[in-house]
C-alpha cells in the first residue's frame, strides 16, 4: 500500500513540474530572444489544434494547398519557419522583398505583404497578456510567412502564370514550379539564399525593370499604356526556358526581327517576315465553319506560334512539302484557273505517293477541293518557294527558318506575311554560322553555285558547274544536307517591349496577344 501510495504522489509532482519537461524549440527562440519568461510557457499540445483550425481556414488561398498542408503534416504543425527565421531576421528580409516585387510590376498585396509586416511588429513589440495571445499570433505569422515565401518565389521565379494555359500557339514547354520544388523552399535553412536565387538576373530583364521605374517617374500614372506594356513584357521574361544553350537564335515576332546570341554578345541581326495574322472575327468565323464543314467558311490563321527548339539540319535547294490547307486554299484555285500552273513552278503531284506523270491535264474542276486526293511538292530551284536554305529543327507545327524567292517582303514595315514559317533575310550569313568548319561551308556555297572561299576548291567548282550546264545530259536538281554545329537553340517569342541601350523599345501588339496578356495578369500587378 505505501508503495503505491509513493508511485501515485510520484507520478503527480513529476506532471506538475513544467521544469522538467522539454521545452518546444519555438519557446526557447523566443524567451531568450525577447528575456521574456511568458514565451517558456508554450505548450505545443494546445498550439497545434489553433494552428490547424487556422490551416483549415487559409488553406485554399495557397498556390499548392497540397504541399503545405502536407509540409505541416509531417513536421508535426510545428511552427518551422517563425522558429528558423523570425529572430536573425530572415522573415523581416522576406517582408522586404516583398515590398520591392513592385519594382517587378507586382502588387505587393497579392503577396500578402501588409499583413505579413503587421504581424511581425505586433511580435516584435512583445506585448502579450498571456500565452494564448501568442498562440494565435505565432500561428498566424507561420501561416502568413508560408503563404508570401511560396507565392513570391514561384511568382518571381517563373512567372505568374503558364502561358500555355492562356495561348493556343504557345508551344514552349516551360519550367513551372512542382511540388519537389516548393517543397524544398518551405523546408531550406537558408531563407536569404532561397530569396536572391528566385530573383531575375538577365540582363534583358533587368534592363526592362529600370525601364518600368523610368516611366513611372516621368508619366506618374500607373495605368499608362507603357508601364502596362512593360509588365506584361516583364512577365513575358519571366517564363523560363526547358533548357539553357550558350548559343540560342531569339525570333521576335512583333519586332520582324532575328538576333542570333552567342551568351550576351550577339553574332548576327536580321529582318525576317513571320506568320501573317488571323482572320478578323477569328473565333465567330471558326464556329460557323465547325458546323458548315465548307472550306470556303473556314477564317484563315496563319500566325507562327511561339517554341523552343534546337536545330539539326540544314536543307540547301530544299524541296516544298506544299501543306494541305495551302493545296486547298491556293493550288488548287491556281491549277484550275491555269492548266499549266504546276509545271510552270516546278510543282509535283502525287497520287496515293505515286507521281502523276502529266499534272497538266488533271481535270481539278471534277475534284472537290474538300476532298482533294492529291498531294504537292515544288522541286529544288530558283522558283522555289523556301528559296535555296532551309533550317529545320524539331517541333509539332512544321515551322523551320527558310530562304525566300520574294525578297520584296523584307521591304516593308509590317512583315506578317507568312504561311507560319519564318523568312529570313540573310539566310547565307545564317548558314555560314550554322556549320561546322570552313569546309562544310564551303561545300555549301558550291551547292548553291557560290565559289568557295577557300580558293584551292576552285577546279571542283567549275566541274560541279560544268555537270549543271551540260546540255547533252539532263541535270535534275536535287536536295543537299547538311549537319549544324550542336546545341543551338531556336526560340520564336512575343515582345513587345524590351530595353536596349537603357531605352525601352515598344512594337505593334501584330497578333493582338496584349490584351488577352493582361486579362490574365492583371489582377497580380
Amino acid at each position: 500500500m505505501k508503495k503505491t501510495l509513493l508511485f501515485i504522489l510520484s507520478c503527480l509532482f513529476l506532471t506538475s513540474c513544467a521544469w522538467f519537461q522539454e521545452k518546444p524549440e519555438i519557446a526557447v527562440v523566443l524567451s531568450a530572444h525577447f528575456d521574456n519568461k511568458l514565451y517558456n510557457k508554450f505548450d505545443t499540445a494546445i498550439y497545434k489544434p489553433i494552428f490547424k483550425a487556422k490551416l483549415e481556414k487559409r488553406r485554399e488561398e495557397f498556390l499548392n494547398p497540397k504541399v503545405i498542408t502536407a509540409f505541416y503534416e509531417k513536421n508535426e504543425y510545428l511552427p518551422l519557419l517563425v522558429t528558423k527565421f523570425y529572430t536573425n531576421g530572415s522573415l523581416d528580409s522576406l517582408k522586404n522583398y516583398i515590398a520591392q516585387s513592385s519594382q517587378d510590376g507586382f502588387n505587393p498585396e497579392i503577396f500578402g505583404g501588409m499583413v505579413l509586416e503587421r504581424q511581425l511588429q505586433v511580435l516584435s513589440a512583445n506585448r502579450f497578456k498571456d500565452i494564448g495571445e501568442v498562440y494565435s499570433l505565432v500561428a498566424d505569422l507561420e501561416l502568413s510567412s508560408a503563404y508570401a515565401l511560396n507565392k513570391y518565389t514561384n511568382f518571381i521565379q517563373y512567372g505568374s502564370i503558364n502561358p500555355r494555359n492562356f495561348f493556343n500557339r504557345y508551344y514552349i514547354q516551360v519550367k513551372r514550379p512542382d511540388s519537389a520544388k516548393m517543397d524544398s523552399v518551405l523546408n531550406t535553412n537558408d531563407l536569404l539564399s532561397v530569396l536572391r536565387n528566385a530573383q531575375q538576373t538577365s540582363t534583358s530583364y533587368l534592363g526592362l525593370k529600370k525601364g518600368l521605374a523610368h516611366y513611372r517617374d516621368s508619366l506618374k500614372k500607373e495605368d499608362a499604356p507603357e508601364i502596362k506594356t512593360i509588365k506584361m513584357n516583364l512577365e513575358r521574361m519571366r517564363w523560363q526556358l526547358p533548357m539553357q544553350t550558350e548559343e540560342r537564335v531569339v525570333v521576335n515576332i512583333p519586332d520582324f526581327t532575328l538576333t542570333w546570341f552567342s551568351k550576351e554578345d550577339t553574332l548576327v541581326h536580321m529582318k525576317v517576315c513571320v506568320g501573317g495574322k488571323r482572320e478578323a472575327g477569328y473565333v465567330e468565323k471558326m464556329k460557323i465553319y465547325l458546323k458548315s464543314g465548307k472550306l470556303d467558311d473556314k477564317p484563315k490563321n496563319h500566325e507562327t506560334p511561339q517554341l523552343f527548339s534546337i536545330f539539326n539540319s540544314i536543307q540547301v535547294n530544299p524541296i516544298w512539302n506544299i501543306p494541305v490547307s495551302i493545296a486547298k486554299s491556293e493550288i488548287y484555285w491556281m491549277a484550275l484557273k491555269d492548266p499549266f500552273y504546276l509545271s510552270n513552278n516546278n510543282i509535283k503531284v502525287y497520287y496515293k505517293g505515286k507521281l502523276v506523270a502529266d499534272p497538266d491535264t488533271i481535270q481539278w474542276n471534277r475534284y472537290p477541293r474538300e476532298k482533294l486526293p492529291f498531294q504537292f511538292k515544288q522541286g529544288s530551284g530558283e522558283g522555289n518557294a523556301l528559296g535555296k536554305f532551309k533550317f529545320i529543327f524539331d517541333n509539332s507545327s512544321s515551322i523551320y527558318l527558310h530562304d525566300t524567292n520574294n525578297k520584296y517582303g523584307f521591304k516593308l514595315a509590317n512583315r506578317a506575311i507568312s504561311h507560319g514559317c519564318v523568312r529570313i533575310e540573310a539566310p547565307l550569313k545564317f548558314a555560314e554560322l550554322m556549320v561546322r568548319d570552313k569546309y562544310q561551308y564551303d561545300k555549301l556555297r558550291m551547292e548553291v553555285d557560290l565559289p568557295p572561299v577557300d580558293t584551292t576548291k576552285n577546279e571542283i567548282f567549275r566541274k560541279k558547274l560544268a555537270k549543271k550546264t551540260d546540255t547533252l545530259n539532263a541535270f535534275q536538281l536535287k536536295p543537299a544536307w547538311f549537319a549544324t554545329r550542336k546545341n543551338i537553340a531556336v526560340v520564336i517569342a512575343y515582345y513587345t517591349a524590351w530595353a536596349d541601350h537603357g531605352v525601352v523599345q515598344f512594337r505593334p501588339d501584330v497578333y493582338d496577344y496584349d490584351p488577352v496578356l493582361w486579362e490574365a495578369i492583371k489582377r497580380y500587378m
